[in-house]
């Protein structure tokens, strides 16, 4: 198995261990050891690819695989911070239905011997998801975990701007969802046959 694949498996892996972290209580600093987990597993998305394109290393188990864990992590997240109350659970409902649309789609062209490639739109998306996610995050640290609480009071302005940012980076995530969905059924829809 190749570099990229074996970081693919491990950002499957630490899905699982974000969740137990982000919902454990129990563990100190939890939402804070969630949040590296979570930055960590969104790297390794953005190394896998740089390196399999750069040495040559793309295989049919990276294409498949690759963007099954991208889902994994981002509707995982998603739907922690819908418990959390940080997100309407109409946020989680809008990006997982886009993911599962686009699957679809690309099943279908696939099926007719066509690959729909990711577009500007696509990268955009996953940009916006993450820093809208990890925002969120720090702001679920900030309410629940005694430094940052501590350092947003002594420091107001990283009060305020994580008060604000946060939702205003989530909708610019949904934004992009959207398009980036709309984008890939236009470049797609000529694969869609309605009579079969």
């Amino acid at each position: 198995m190749n570099l990229p694949n074996k970081l693919t498996l491990f950002r499957m892996i630490l899905v699982p261990v974000f969740l137990v972290l982000i919902s454990v209580k129990a563990i100190p600093f939890n939402f804070t050891l969630a949040t590296v987990i979570f930055i960590v597993a969104a790297y390794t998305d953005h190394l896998d690819g740089k390196i399999a394109r750069r040495d040559n290393l793309i295989t049919n188990f990276g294409k498949f695989m690759d963007p099954l864990a991208d889902k994994l992590l981002v509707t995982s997240a998603l739907i922690a911070l819908v418990e959390y109350n940080q997100i309407g659970a109409w946020v989680a409902v809008v990006v997982i239905s886009r993911e599962f649309a686009v699957s679809g789609l690309r099943t279908i062209a696939a099926n007719e011997g066509v690959v729909i490639a990711a577009s500007i739109w696509g990268k955009i998306k996953t940009t916006t998801q993450i820093i809208a996610i990890v925002s969120m995050l720090i702001q679920l640290i900030s309410t629940h975990e005694e430094y940052l609480i501590e350092l947003f009071k002594s420091v107001p302005f990283l009060g305020s701007f994580f008060s604000i940012f946060p939702p205003v980076a989530m909708y610019v995530a949904v934004f992009f969802t959207i398009m980036s969905g709309l984008d890939y059924f236009k470049n797609g829809w000529a694969y869609i046959d309605t009579n079969k």
